[in-house]
């Protein structure tokens, strides 16, 4: 398996951020020996995350002052990339987690709150922060409704005034962890009799996974990633406080607009399955995959070109990736924001091509079972379907922002409305 100095300029990185990107690799040796089981049977892979816990992985991004490690968004990409490369499941729901703890660190920071909202946030985050610290908290984060792009149209969870907090209702797809986690941050709209549901009155919720009236449904049986527990979350008349509250009224909807980055937080699952899909053609084609014949297939010139190729492509996904990760801020340029809409098109549709190069290099040996390149095949074909940022919306966006002034945007013909209402838009 690849080591980071063979991709990363450590001396670009600090000795703590280092320390934790070998330690994923020292626990990613035992995800990769226990993703097949955990994949066969679609089961949820508690030991990693016992590992993970264990090892203060929760509290990457959690400001230091709260006792977390402060990473920030790009420091914690590269360290999620290396936990892909031995298990994708693990990576993508270790994300859930970390996002959450991300939203309630970087919206708190966004440079145009009001006091008001400020003094508000800086409890709600508080409370969340702590639970992770001091209990090991992991949360979901199901934002995903089933038919309804969520990003254009207020979210169809419902959440009604009460006495002494609200009453939540609604339904989420997709809701990885589930059964799984302590929180679910559940996000809502709240409903009032005088005005339709808005974007500006968004809520967020940390609902323990206890709560009376959520219930956890539905089969998870599928193609890939068969180990994140993404099941169905029905939320009926499930109590919260202000207490429950992880952010004022409408802060998390501003995220896409002003730190989109934070909405591409899938691809570092993706960019270091892509790692693992090389380096297993590798170590199989040079005869030394654990438990195979040491049979050289270097012999193959087609075969060498191939895996030339397949360098070639995961060198040009990785460089723009950090690039685009390390970047990342509030209130980022137009440049920023098209580089970090390339580079999720370039990873998420890359992990499935280099998959399939693979595949065909190694031969049909490799689609059996008892190798993991056939997980990471299937694996690799979710990526490109993940909302918020789906290759199919990041190429509309990429396709507007190329031809059009930003100023023309609302005026332009478009098949959709994703383009219009949810992509990132330059402040004044």
């Amino acid at each position: 398996m690849s080591k980071i100095e063979d991709y990363l300029d450590l001396s670009q990185l600090s000795d703590e951020h280092i320390r934790m990107l070998r330690l994923a690799n020292e626990l990613g040796a035992g995800f990769a020996e226990r993703a097949g089981e955990y994949d066969r049977t679609a089961t949820f892979p508690t030991r990693n995350y016992e590992e993970l816990a264990e090892h203060g992985f929760l509290k990457l991004v959690i400001p230091e002052e709260f006792g977390g490690f402060g990473f920030s968004l790009g420091e914690y990409a590269l360290i999620a990339a290396e936990i892909g490369k031995y298990c994708g499941s693990t990576a993508i729901t270790f994300n859930m987690h970390t996002s959450a703890m991300l939203w309630s660190r970087y919206m708190y920071e966004m440079p145009n709150l009001t006091p008001e909202e400020k003094a508000a946030f800086a409890p709600m985050r508080e409370r969340q922060f702590r639970k992770v610290v001091e209990n090991k908290a992991i949360f979901s984060q199901p934002i995903s409704e089933g038919g309804t792009n969520w990003t254009s149209e207020p979210i169809k969870t419902s959440a009604k005034k009460v006495e002494g907090g609200w009453l939540l209702n609604g339904f989420k797809k997709f809701a990885s962890l589930a059964g799984h986690c302590d929180y679910y941050s559940v996000v809502c709209t709240e409903h009032f009799d005088d005005h339709p549901p808005r974007h500006e009155d968004c809520l967020d919720f940390a609902v323990p996974a206890d709560a009376k009236g959520l219930t956890i449904v539905g089969e998870w049986d599928p193609l890939g990633m068969r180990a994140t527990s993404s099941n169905d979350l029905i939320i009926k008349d499930v109590f919260v406080s202000e207490e429950d509250l992880m952010m004022p009224r409408g802060v998390f909807v501003k995220t896409l607009p002003n730190f989109p980055h934070m909405m591409a937080l899938l691809s570092p699952a993706n960019m270091g399955l892509s790692q693992g899909i090389y380096d297993f053609t590798v170590s199989y084609l040079r005869g030394e995959w654990p438990g195979q014949p040491p049979i050289d297939r270097r012999v193959y010139p087609t075969k060498r070109v191939t895996v030339g190729k397949m360098y070639q492509q995961l060198t040009l996904m990785r460089s723009n990736f950090i690039r685009v990760m390390m970047e990342a801020q509030a209130f980022p340029t137009k440049a920023q924001v098209m580089r970090m809409y390339a580079s999720q098109i370039a990873v998420m549709d890359g992990v499935q091509e280099l998959a399939a190069l693979a595949i065909r290099t190694c031969g049909g040996q490799t689609m059996l079972k008892n190798l993991p390149l056939e997980r990471m095949y299937r694996d690799s074909r979710s990526g490109a379907l993940m909302l918020p940022y789906t290759t199919e919306i990041m190429e509309d966006y990429l396709s507007i922002m190329t031809l059009y002034d930003m100023d023309e945007i609302d005026t332009i013909a478009a098949d959709t409305v994703s383009a219009r209402t949810s992509m990132w838009r330059p402040t004044d």
